[in-house]
């Protein structure tokens, strides 16, 4: 589909991804070739022991920073719309004057265990199903609204509007709050069938809606640059900012998934298997995630896990200090080098299985007291056996997901993989036969900065709808194919797998009481 004369020719679009440790700016033209890319770091803050905060100051720094690095020598006018992807389940606390009244407490804080367990008894877990799609988690929005009530009472009475991460940004540059569907859907207040705020939740919670800001479609226009944010940014004041995306739903946009049966798969440092739906599906067990997608009127599905790329960043610390020094001698990055090591093994790594819960687990499995396990090592083993098992005890995570997702009668006709993981031909490859299936991969690797872009042009009116802005500027190649004869032995590998969590599950537990000092000696 070609663009015509006066919507496309000359406009630039600008997506910004709020991650959790920087800021990312990703300047694109209407045919979707990254311009520049730009990034700038911020601190993490953990004041107490699971605690994760931010200072919004850093991340507006951070965002201008990065908007004025990748515009450098370009004419900000060119620039017709930006829009925001962003790390999703933040709380930040505005009061009447637009002030932040406390650091924002963020999507890995874990301190709101009480006010999970207080949900759950004052609506139940089958009604908070029903009615926005989710369980209750420690990560997710509300809880963390409802430990400001009970913990920071003079704080809470400040309170006058609570935004995610990102819409604080948006807030920053247009003057008005706001939220959009996508990032309201991990709140655990929104119901994500209706797509609106859930009155029933917010009147057995005591909480006023008038906390919570409208709720946009995550193409439409929220305003204009002010001047002053123009002026701080570099931009034209006559900049559209579009409402954007949460970070997984924008990184699906930017992999092209907007059609069912679309399956999208990322190692980073966390993993994800996310699927498009049509129809709004839900987990009974709720173990999947039921979110709305940015593309209007649709949904996906989504399994966690929390230890993907993490578990080869761990190996590489770990057990890859002759590889780094290597690395630099040789100007090859440290992580090729173990890749390589791993290559030399065989599939299956002679019968040495990972189980990657470095930091418990979230799907599908939802225990934080879950544990990394290395089961069948032998004095036989070595280095490259541990890597290589690691990649593979990795991509069975990720096969729980996907199982749980095809479960759902959403058969997958194309498989997309995107993330730092899938840079490596090797981890491709193990994915490919673990999973049974060919695995894809896009011209923009991006991520979702410039699904954000994208948004950004269907906003500013560049594209006439999401479909048509993937259309026109995404690519797509086939990167791997599954060996039958490596996916026939992963098969046999993958059913013990998934009983070792079983074995273990109270043992998991017994070990967490024996940290805190808890367990008699007999056990």
């Amino acid at each position: 589909m070609i663009l015509s004369k006066n919507k496309g020719s000359g406009s630039l679009l600008l997506g910004i991804d709020l991650g959790t440790t920087g800021a990312k700016a990703v300047l694109i033209d209407a045919q979707g070739s990254v311009l520049r890319t730009a990034r700038a770091s911020y601190p993490l803050n953990r004041p107490r022991e699971g605690w994760s905060e931010q200072d919004p100051e850093d991340w507006w720094k951070g965002v201008s920073k990065a908007i004025r690095d990748v515009l450098q020598n370009i004419g900000p006018e060119r620039v017709k719309g930006l829009a925001l992807s962003g790390q999703m389940h933040g709380s930040v606390f505005l009061d009447s004057s637009g002030d932040v009244i406390r650091p924002p407490i963020l999507w890995n804080d874990t301190r709101t265990t009480e006010q999970c367990k207080a949900m759950r008894q004052k609506i139940g877990d089958e009604r908070l199903r029903d009615l926005v799609g989710n369980p209750v988690l420690e990560g997710f929005t509300a809880p963390k609204l409802l430990w400001l009530r009970d913990n920071e009472p003079e704080n809470y009475k400040r309170l006058e509007t609570l935004l995610l991460p990102k819409d604080y940004i948006v807030f920053r540059m247009t003057g008005r709050r706001s939220t959009e569907v996508s990032d309201a859907a991990g709140s655990v207040l929104f119901n994500v069938e209706k797509r609106k705020w859930e009155d029933e939740i917010l009147t057995r919670l005591d909480l006023s809606k008038g906390l919570l800001p409208p709720v946009l479609h995550s193409t439409d226009i929220v305003g204009n640059l002010t001047e002053s944010a123009a002026d701080q940014l570099g931009l034209s004041s006559d900049t559209l900012v579009i409402a954007g995306g949460a970070d997984n739903a924008c990184s699906a946009i930017g992999n092209g998934i907007t059609q069912n049966g679309f399956f999208l798969v990322s190692i980073g440092s966390s993993g994800v298997v996310l699927a498009h739906t049509d129809s709004m599906h839900v987990d009974q067990e709720g173990r999947l995630h039921s979110f709305n997608h940015v593309k209007p009127n649709s949904w996906y599905l989504m399994g966690v896990m929390l230890s993907a790329g993490l578990s080869f960043r761990w190996v590489k610390s770990s057990f890859g200090k002759l590889e780094e020094s290597a690395s630099e001698l040789l100007n090859i990055d440290s992580y090729d080098i173990l890749t390589k090591e791993a290559s030399s093994v065989s599939p299956g790594s002679e019968k040495l299985i990972f189980l990657p819960y470095l930091n418990g687990e979230r799907t599908p499995h939802a225990d934080a007291d879950a544990r990394g396990v290395f089961f069948g090592l032998t004095s036989s083993h070595e280095k490259g056996h541990l890597i290589r098992s690691v990649l593979e005890g990795v991509s069975f995570g990720l096969r729980d997901s996907f199982g749980l997702i095809a479960g759902k009668g959403i058969t997958p006709e194309q498989v997309r993989i995107t993330g730092g993981g899938a840079n490596s031909e090797l981890w491709t490859q193990i994915l490919a036969d673990i999973l049974g299936q060919e695995l894809t991969k896009t011209s923009v690797n991006e991520g979702p900065a410039f699904g954000a872009a994208l948004l950004a042009g269907v906003g500013a009116g560049i594209y006439e709808d999401v479909d048509q802005a993937i259309d026109q500027t995404i690519r797509v190649r086939t990167v791997s194919t599954p060996t039958q004869s490596h996916r026939e032995l992963y098969d046999g590998i993958y059913e013990i797998y998934q009983s070792l969590y079983v074995s273990l599950r109270a043992d998991y537990k017994k070990l967490a009481r024996l940290k805190a000092g808890q367990v008699s000696e007999s056990g």
